[in-house]
């Protein structure tokens, strides 16, 4: 007799994913976790209840700051199945609402798109200036209305802000803000003054993949020798190292980043007043929940992830350079462009095969390598609290300087 599991998902008890007796294998202590059941990769109950609880309780990246470049510019995302715009007022300031008139509830904006000072309903032509007040209606009160004010019929205010140059949006009143969310990080990258950074190319790629799978495939560097032969040469799996303090996210670095083999991450001109660890590391960050950014010394890589459904995201992919980059010859941003594409491309066709895999309905969850896979051993930590609807930030490693599970010491710390 087979001992693999059944095929038909119906024949399975069902769980209860907001209950911590669901989350056992991932709560074990690493040398003892386990990875996360097909499920969660694989079924429309789940994917549903972490609209509702990931995405709709979490900083969700959802754009770069200049893309509110020029004003007037407003992006439509969503968030958790919850249509919401994002743009600047008069002022300059970030703001945020529900794509919903106040009116009958009709969709303001389909896509991201630039408005003159008001922004407009398409069915009864009210219309809402930038802060999200009311300030037309027309004709509705020549029709006779008792008791109408208008102030009382702005648009529902959602929470943006901006972290570097990344726009984040939650739904959660009561999130902490977003600088606290991350916890330390912000100081730690404190010395590329990313603020300043702007966006130099994009593209959008769909992916026949859950987007855990992608930001876990991120996260661990297990898979760099066999996956990525040409990326091994410039982060060797050797000069990697964890980067997390306390903060909802995961990281790692590669210090020293070699280009004895290949030059593609060194032939732009770096970010001026980097420090001697930064000038010779890349940092890869998984930015809980939808955001994964790897910041080398003269530009970073951007990945916001869009969870369509169970087993399709979409990528949103930018190259950001720094302040005195504006005009990089066309040639050597595409060695750095082209050598990105090649990496994500064979990641593509790893996770895609992974979902496949996690589909066919024989796979048990294996064991975490403490050593390649910490970091998701830590995100799926994240991922069960929110589900559970535990609302906290986890704690850091000891420190930079200190060995972690065979991986040495970094020889170029970071020190506050």
């Amino acid at each position: 007799m087979s001992d693999l599991p059944a095929k038909n998902p119906s024949t399975l008890p069902a769980r209860d994913w907001t209950s911590e007796d669901a989350w056992i294998g991932t709560r074990r202590p690493i040398l003892e976790a386990h990875a996360l059941p097909a499920d969660a990769y694989t079924s429309e109950d789940f994917f549903s209840l972490e609209r509702d609880r990931i995405f709709g309780t979490s900083w969700v990246l959802v754009g770069i700051a200049d893309e509110l470049d020029p004003v007037g510019q407003v992006l439509v995302r969503d968030l958790g199945g919850r249509s919401v715009l994002i743009t600047r007022n008069a002022a300059g300031d970030l703001r945020g609402f529900a794509n919903s008139c106040r009116h009958r509830g009709t969709q303001l904006l389909e896509a991201d798109c630039t408005v003159d000072s008001t922004i407009r309903c398409s069915y009864h032509r009210w219309g809402y200036d930038r802060d999200g007040v009311l300030v037309a209606t027309p004709q509705f009160a020549d029709a006779g209305i008792d008791g109408f004010d208008p102030a009382e019929y702005g648009l529902h205010a959602v929470r943006v802000e901006q972290w570097g140059c990344l726009l984040f949006t939650t739904l959660d009143p009561e999130a902490p803000s977003v600088d606290d969310w991350f916890g330390d990080l912000g100081e730690r990258l404190t010395g590329y003054r990313l603020d300043a950074w702007r966006s130099h190319h994009t593209q959008t790629i769909d992916i026949r993949a859950n987007w855990k799978l992608l930001t876990e495939n991120f996260q661990e560097y297990y898979h760099l020798r066999w996956v990525h032969p040409e990326l091994a040469k410039v982060s060797r799996v050797e000069d990697h190292y964890r980067y997390q303090g306390p903060g909802m996210y995961c990281g790692q670095t590669t210090t020293p980043i070699s280009s004895d083999e290949r030059g593609d991450w060194t032939i732009m001109r770096p970010a001026e007043g980097l420090d001697a660890s930064d000038m010779a590391s890349g940092r890869f960050l998984a930015l809980f929940p939808n955001a994964m950014l790897s910041i080398l010394p003269n530009h970073a890589f951007v990945i916001r992830l869009e969870a369509l459904a169970p087993g399709l995201t979409r990528e949103h992919c930018t190259w950001l350079l720094p302040p005195g980059s504006e005009d990089v010859p066309d040639g050597d941003f595409a060695v750095t462009h082209d050598f990105w594409i090649d990496v994500n491309n064979e990641d593509i066709d790893v996770v895609q095969r992974g979902q496949v895999g996690l589909s066919s309905g024989s796979y048990t969850p294996g064991r975490l390598s403490p050593r390649y896979e910490e970091p998701l051993h830590r995100f799926h930590n994240m991922l069960a609290d929110r589900m559970i609807g535990i609302s906290r930030i986890p704690d850091g490693d000891p420190g930079d300087d200190a060995p972690l599970l065979g991986t040495g010491v970094n020889p170029l710390p970071w020190h506050r």
